[in-house]
């Protein structure tokens, strides 16, 4: 066995990939990182400002402050406080001299609004585990392994070509059984391709990334409605009146009609308010930019693996429309590229392949590794010349 032979081997046994059978790829990542940003902020930040208006209760107490009248004692000021945000209610004389009557409800619900909010937006959270991680899970450890593989094989097959070159006598026999192979397509594997390609007439994981997002859309929308309906009408109003004379005090003289309190916590009111408003509409381009990526093809990754025999889904134009399963599964393809061990050889593999002065003969990792062998990857021309002159 000649050196070239020895060092070809070894250059060869170290390209192939180790087995993962045994750790079933536990790290997939099956939410993608813009999705995952976006669940933390529509989900976290309303817990957020509930803790801070449930914190800004318990410190400060009352979230009102009532001027009752200088005869009430301790005991019936604590009383009207009490009974004035009870109603929460602001009492306004029109001018037919009647009282209008404007509830302030959406100040003691926003923590509880809040927490109905998150619980919405975590809806969307929820149908994708539900209804696509089990399916993409099993998608992603198929098509992942299969690469790994299909990358191996084609490993192997150059060092079975490289020990049956060693053992021929006549390199003649060699050549034409090499080129007999490749026209009858000996050396692909089309079986993860047209797993690929079936997964095109697929919709039922980008119909619940469609629906997962726009129901994001949707909440977005009917807080913009919330906020705009019931807390821009009560934004700047920190004083209202209040009536406490009901039920026994009805009749009593010495209570007032009305009994003026301030909103110790609307500074509270207005950053929640406001700070919602600014984060969801910061939010809603976000999610349209996530629906856009299924309008076009990841052709950057796709064009690396047409490097594997029989994985030839851009040059033979296989591609339709982007918006189906597939598209879906290639962006969490990218997503978990650090599990995709093949990935990085072959992205080596095509910079090398672009650099090379013999581009018209390296069209799979089999040409391209067989001349890293010492092998050429077609037959050669003086080889050609004898055939001709000997038939």
């Amino acid at each position: 066995m000649s050196l070239a032979h020895t060092a070809a081997e070894y250059m060869l046994s170290d390209a192939l990939l180790p087995d993962r059978r045994g750790s079933r790829l536990k790290g997939l990542r099956l939410e993608l990182p813009l999705d995952k940003m976006i669940k933390f902020v529509t989900v976290g930040f309303p817990l957020l400002l509930m803790s801070l208006a449930f914190a800004q209760e318990f410190s400060s107490g009352s979230p009102i402050s009532c001027f009752s009248p200088s005869n009430f004692s301790v005991r019936q000021a604590s009383y009207v406080d009490s009974c004035c945000w009870d109603s929460l209610t602001h009492h306004k004389l029109d001018e037919a001299g009647q009282y209008k009557v404007k509830s302030l409800w959406p100040h003691k619900a926003l923590p509880y609004s809040l927490l109905a909010l998150a619980v919405a937006m975590y809806l969307p959270v929820l149908l994708w585990q539900y209804a696509a991680v089990p399916a993409l899970s099993s998608d992603l450890l198929f098509i992942i392994s299969e690469l790994d593989k299909s990358y191996n094989r084609s490993i192997r097959l150059v060092q079975h070509m490289l020990k049956i070159r060693q053992k021929s006598s006549d390199p003649h026999v060699f050549w034409d059984e090499l080129e007999k192979a490749r026209k009858e397509r000996y050396f692909e594997f089309p079986l993860l391709e047209r797993y690929l390609a079936c997964k095109q007439r697929s919709h039922s994981l980008v119909a619940t990334y469609l629906l997962r997002n726009s129901l994001l859309l949707l909440f977005t929308s009917a807080t913009y409605l919330y906020l705009g309906h019931f807390h821009l009408d009560v934004f700047f109003q920190e004083e209202f009146s209040c009536s406490i004379k009901a039920g026994l005090l009805h009749a009593e003289t010495h209570v007032p009609d009305l009994i003026t309190c301030r909103l110790t916590s609307l500074t509270v009111f207005q950053i929640v308010s406001l700070s919602s408003a600014i984060i969801y509409t910061i939010l809603v381009p976000v999610i349209i930019y996530n629906l856009t990526r299924l309008c076009r093809w990841d052709k950057r990754l796709l064009s690396i693996y047409e490097m594997l025999p029989a994985f030839d889904l851009l040059s033979r134009k296989m591609l339709g429309c982007p918006i189906n399963d597939l598209n879906v599964i290639l962006l969490f393809l990218r997503a978990n590229i650090s599990e995709l061990i093949s990935f990085s050889w072959l992205n080596v593999l095509c910079v090398l392949k672009d650099t090379t002065t013999q581009k018209h003969n390296i069209d799979t990792v089999v040409d391209f590794m067989t001349l890293l062998a010492g092998l050429e990857p077609s037959k050669p021309k003086h080889l050609t010349h004898m055939g001709d002159e000997h038939p």
